[in-house]
Parts: structure tokens; C-alpha cells; sequence
């Protein structure tokens, strides 16, 4: 891997991941006015509407085909359609403390597509470095909070689910990134998530209503919608491209960190030396990876 993509790749991952730790402090608060569907169809819109923005303003404007156009929807539909639902119907049926368990196994997801789908080689350095990793996340989400009681069964069926097929967006991602360009691939993408999140979010409206929208929302909303959808989007989406999708994929394991970091700041919750062992097992598992 040359040292300059390398860099800027693990650089790009590490911070979409950190701003989607973020996200959940943000999304808790907007989620009490706004039902979960009718949020994600907001961020798409938003999120497409700013890479459109983007685009348009550019002077060097890439033409796209029909092959990739419908490519990039259908890998939008894998990630922002099916995987967010889960992501979202297991976060309602389950809890938060399972949602961070089951979903660190991403990376691990991603290690059993790559081979298939992108001809990527599970090496040793690789397997190495995603053991030394998800060793770190257990660490720091600690399984122990984790509940796997009869009635959240179908709840972590689901993120079970979103975990595997946001690796499979992941590799997919990488598999077309070297003929497409990242920013109105990325803006089809994220339309390809609108078809099911419209569907749900008309639905949840009709039954559950919208609450008070006060300013503190629409700043909520502008950030899920510009920052943790298209600026973040775009990031991941650019790692994938520069790095091994087996490398790439372990700067998520930034979000539970980053996430227990602000909950600390903003919420007063506690640091454990686990935490601090785990963050410190993650950057090592990471940096072995990036040094291949």
C-alpha cells in the first residue's frame, strides 16, 4: 500500500467512524421528537441534497453510466435501506449495549466477504490485527452489559443483520470505487436508501406523529443530515477506496470509543481502565494492519 493512501485512507475511516460515535448523542435527543424512519429519510434527502450541492458547484464534473448509476442505487439499497432498517428496527427491539456488541463484528463480516467479492487475501498480519482489535471493543462496550433474554431475540436477529450487511455495502463499495467517482456515487447511494425509509417514515408519521421541532432539533438535524450522512459517507466511502477492504474496516471500531469518550464529556459518564486498555488494543490492531 503506498504510504501517502495509506495514511490519508486510515485517516478518512477513523474520522467518519468517530463523527457516527458522535451521532448517537445527537440522534437520542432528535429521536424523542422525530420517529426513527421519518429521521433516516431526512438525513438521506439532506445528505444527497449536499453532495448534489457540491457537485454541482465543482469545475470538474465526472460523467456517470447507466451500469454504475444502477450499481451505486443498488449498493445504497444495501447499505442505507436494508442495513440502517435493521440497524434501526434491532436498536428498537433490542438495546444499546447489545446494538454495540453485535455490531463490532462488521470487521469480521468484511474479512468473509472481501475474499469472495474483491479476490482480497486473509492474511495473517489481517487476521492478527482484526483478533487484537475486536479484542479492544469488547473491552471497551463490555459484553457483560449485553442481554440475551428470550423477548430480544428478533431485536439482535436484526443487528446481526445490519452488522452483515453494512460490511457487505463496505466491500461492495470498494469493489466499484476505482470507476466511479466518490461524490456522485455516493450522492446515488444514498437516494437508493430513500424506497424503504419513505415507506416506513409515512408510516411511522401517520401512527406516532412528529413532536415540537425547536431550534436545538434543526441544528440536530443538520448535523445528522450534512455531517454524519454526506461529509461521513463520503469519508468511509474514500477508505474503502484507498485501503484493503480487511484494513479499512477496522477504523470502526472508532465509533464505540469515540462514543464512551463524549459520553463522558457530555453525559458524566465513567472512564474504566478497561476502557483505556481496549482504545489502546484498538490503535495497536489498526496500526499492524496499516503497516502490511
Amino acid at each position: 500500500m503506498h504510504k501517502h493512501h495509506t495514511f490519508a485512507g486510515l485517516i478518512s475511516g477513523l474520522t467518519a467512524a468517530s463523527i457516527w460515535g458522535g451521532m448517537y448523542v445527537v440522534s437520542k435527543i432528535v429521536l424523542e421528537v422525530i420517529p426513527p424512519f421519518a429521521l433516516l429519510t431526512i438525513r438521506l434527502v439532506m445528505g444527497a441534497l449536499t453532495l448534489g450541492i457540491v457537485i454541482y458547484f465543482r469545475k470538474n464534473k465526472t460523467a456517470i453510466t447507466k451500469e454504475l448509476f444502477w450499481k451505486s442505487l443498488l449498493v445504497g439499497f444495501v447499505g442505507y435501506g436494508i442495513s440502517l432498517g435493521f440497524q434501526l428496527s434491532g436498536t428498537n427491539l433490542s438495546t444499546a449495549s447489545n446494538g454495540s456488541l453485535v455490531t463490532s463484528a462488521t470487521p469480521a463480516f468484511v474479512l468473509l466477504f472481501a475474499p469472495f467479492l474483491l479476490g482480497e487475501r486473509a492474511t495473517p498480519r489481517r487476521m492478527i490485527a482484526l483478533l487484537i482489535s475486536t479484542l479492544g471493543v469488547l473491552a471497551v462496550i463490555d459484553p457483560r452489559n449485553a442481554e440475551l433474554s428470550p423477548s430480544l431475540f428478533w431485536g439482535n436477529i436484526s443487528l446481526l443483520a445490519a452488522a452483515l450487511t453494512w460490511a457487505l455495502y463496505s466491500v461492495l463499495v470498494r469493489k466499484f470505487s476505482n470507476s466511479a467517482d466518490l461524490l456522485t456515487s455516493g450522492m446515488i447511494m444514498l437516494f437508493g436508501g430513500l424506497p424503504s425509509s419513505i415507506a416506513f417514515g409515512v408510516w411511522e408519521i401517520n401512527t406516532k406523529g412528529v413532536g415540537e421541532i425547536t431550534i436545538g432539533i434543526i441544528g440536530g438535524l443538520l448535523f445528522l443530515g450534512i455531517i454524519s450522512t454526506a461529509f461521513a459517507m463520503i469519508l468511509w466511502n474514500y477508505a474503502f477506496a484507498e485501503l484493503p477492504a480487511s484494513v479499512a474496516s477496522l477504523t470502526f471500531f472508532a465509533q464505540p470509543v469515540v462514543g464512551t469518550l463524549l459520553g463522558w464529556f457530555f453525559l458524566t459518564e465513567k472512564i474504566t481502565p478497561l476502557f483505556l486498555a481496549g482504545g489502546l488494543l484498538i490503535g495497536f490492531g489498526i496500526l499492524i494492519a496499516a503497516r502490511e
